[in-house]
């Protein structure tokens, strides 16, 4: 065990989104011990850092589902990727096409801008976000919004399940992208070939790492990918059934800090 790579909601943090004491003493004693650690998610860096601020994670990350790679501490960008604008405005046309009401949300500048489409419901007041660093909220017309590349773009319907927009957005037969959920209430979208899988190897190639002596955990269909591509994937109690299919293991639930437990069996 040479890297311990997490995923952040329904795995690290608890359903009240608190990281437990004993999951802060577990990643500190992994550290302690030479082992890398690596928080790895769905959300953006600037709220990663938020939730991880003060512990043994705080470093390296990887948000927008693998799309970028930032440094907490330096809030530099290592490593980015994007969806072409020709791509997201072909497939934000033809998905309105099967959903007229679906509003869409680009998230820019290695996560630090969110550009949301008029009209898009569950845009958080900026007083309410959990940030370590300063974010952007722009509100635009559609044209404005895919008018730049996305890290992440997030496509929602409250009339509609995430699982109906993944399917639907599959279906389509479009090149250039790669969507998921990850059990928020919207579809996510990224570059084409970039899943946490994809940016885990990254920075296994950078740190001389083989995925042999990586161990993941994840409970959702975007850490499915991660899950298989580590030495030892392990999936929380909590888990969706695709997560547990791709996992070698299953722990207990998040909130019975099953990431812990692990860790603490490891070593």
């Amino acid at each position: 065990m040479r890297l311990i790579a997490t995923d952040v909601d329904g795995t690290l943090i608890r359903s009240d989104h608190t990281l437990s004491t004993r999951t802060r003493r577990a990643f500190q004693a992994a550290r302690d011990a030479g082992i890398r650690v690596l928080a790895i998610s769905g959300r953006q860096p600037y709220s990663i850092g938020a939730i991880v601020q003060g512990t043994a994670l705080m470093g390296p990350c990887v948000g927008s589902n693998g799309a970028v790679i930032t440094d907490l501490e330096t809030r530099q960008v290592l490593w980015q990727a994007t969806v072409a604008i020709d791509v997201q405005q072909r497939l934000v046309d033809e998905m309105t096409v099967l959903f007229p009401t679906l509003k869409a949300v680009s998230v820019r500048d290695g996560g630090d801008l969110y550009f949301a489409e008029a009209g898009y419901q569950g845009l958080a007041d900026p007083g309410e976000l959990e940030t370590l660093w300063p974010v952007t909220q722009r509100i635009g017309d559609r044209e404005e919004v895919l008018a730049a590349p996305s890290g992440k773009l997030v496509l929602r319907d409250d009339h509609h399940d995430p699982a109906d927009l993944l399917a639907a957005a599959r279906g389509l037969g479009i090149d250039g992208f790669h969507a998921t959920t990850s059990g928020a209430p919207f579809l996510e979208v990224g570059p084409v070939g970039v899943t946490k899988a994809v940016a885990l190897a990254r920075l296994c190639d950078r740190w001389c790492i083989d995925r042999a002596d990586v161990v993941a955990f994840g409970d959702n269909l975007n850490d499915v990918e991660m899950l298989r591509f580590a030495g030892l994937g392990v999936a929380m109690g909590n888990a969706e059934p695709e997560a547990v299919a791709a996992a070698d293991r299953v722990t207990l639930t998040n909130n019975e800090d099953g990431v812990a437990a692990v860790i603490e069996t490891l070593l």
